[in-house]
């Protein structure tokens, strides 16, 4: 299954200054706990964010990016090679996590978007569709409210009902 997972404010915004937005430890902790084990696909700027720009641990990362050699992950030059390598891994989770460009291509191939919603505005640069108002896009379930770090969130879940394949 192909899901994308992201963390948005009141307004969509997922980043600002090629880092997020706030401090979550409890959406750090569900984005951990989510894709342990599974495959990460982004691009080299979300690469590029992670601390020593280092690929997420336990994981099969899987980068867009031109230009990037490194054997710490899979890198691919395009998108047509980054559906392929996803393709190849369709019997395993696939979680898309960014960035804003990558999100927009592979939405319409995700199965279910998990978005932490931020009752906050956080100063976004890079905007996530807003799927309440996309109606391939169903909201399917919402937690209740938790504080984090001083701040609310919910965790959701949308479900495509219409996914494209790969």
């Amino acid at each position: 299954m192909i899901r994308a997972i992201v963390h948005a404010d009141k307004q969509w915004g997922i980043g600002k200054n090629n880092d997020m937005m706030f401090s979550l430890p409890k959406d750090m902790k569900f984005f951990r706990e989510t894709t342990l084990g599974n495959v990460v696909v982004m691009g080299g700027n979300t690469l590029r964010s992670f601390p020593n720009e280092k690929p997420l641990k336990n994981r099969e990362n899987i980068v867009l990016s031109r230009g990037q050699v490194r054997d710490d992950c899979i890198i691919v030059p395009d998108f047509d090679s980054l559906k392929k390598a996803m393709k190849e891994r369709e019997d395993k989770e696939i979680y898309v996590i960014g960035g804003g460009v990558i999100y927009k291509e592979l939405l319409p191939y995700c199965q279910e978007v998990l978005v932490t919603k931020v009752e906050a505005i956080g100063g976004a640069e890079v905007f996530f569709p807003n799927l309440d108002e996309n109606t391939d896009f169903e909201l399917v379930y919402e937690s209740e409210p938790l504080d984090d770090n001083g701040l609310t969130i919910r965790f959701t879940t949308y479900k495509n009902l219409n996914p494209k394949k790969l």
